[in-house]
């Protein structure tokens, strides 16, 4: 029996919100205005506006319940301020207090390294700032739970905001090839 879903990756350039439907006044970019996609297709997850990169869309609402568990790994690659110490990323593997909904709260354990070279799918992004400002360093993490603007917050806590984010990789599915804007369709998501 054919799969009557659809199943879609697209890499999320920076500036859109990952929802089709925006009803307050001002205007917002979607993703209906990068493909079309079919109707009921839904984001499974979300990055928030000024994030990137790796996002999985269905029109299957079961694909995405099993997908957004919290037994799937997420990978971010965060370019943040400054040289970030061992100690910080040290603090962030072990998990550090930050505020959800007006609670504290402590993240889970999670994977942290720096890293010293970019995947080319990755891009050269915005343009955050130049050296005269500062260096920026970057940072892969790699959670299984995912609040709202998290990675964000996490760096932040441990003294290094976050500059740019992009998510790489979903479970086994990981933004390959994929330039910012562009889209990919599969027959299903092996996470």
């Amino acid at each position: 029996m054919e799969n009557p879903h659809r199943h879609f990756l697209l890499h999320k350039p920076h500036g859109y919100l990952s929802q089709f439907i925006y009803e307050k006044k001002r205007h917002k970019k979607l993703l209906g205005e990068l493909y079309p996609f079919p109707e009921g297709t839904m984001a499974i997850g979300r990055l928030d506006e000024d994030s990137e990169g790796l996002l999985l869309l269905t029109t299957d609402g079961m694909m995405s319940e099993t997908v957004r568990s919290q037994t799937v790994e997420k990978e971010y690659y965060a370019q943040v301020d400054g040289w970030i110490t061992e100690e910080a990323i040290t603090q962030l593997k072990a998990g550090v207090e930050i505020g959800f909904k007006g609670i504290r709260y402590t993240t889970k354990e999670c994977k942290a390294q720096r890293i010293t070279e970019l995947l080319d799918c990755i891009g050269e992004g915005r343009r955050i700032r130049d050296a005269r400002h500062g260096p920026t360093s970057w940072i892969s993490i790699t959670l299984t739970e995912g609040k709202f603007r998290q990675v964000r917050k996490m760096t932040a806590a441990v003294g290094f905001p976050t500059l740019r984010l992009v998510r790489i990789r979903v479970g086994n599915i990981s933004l390959q090839n994929l330039k910012a804007g562009e889209v990919s369709e599969v027959d299903t998501f092996n996470v």
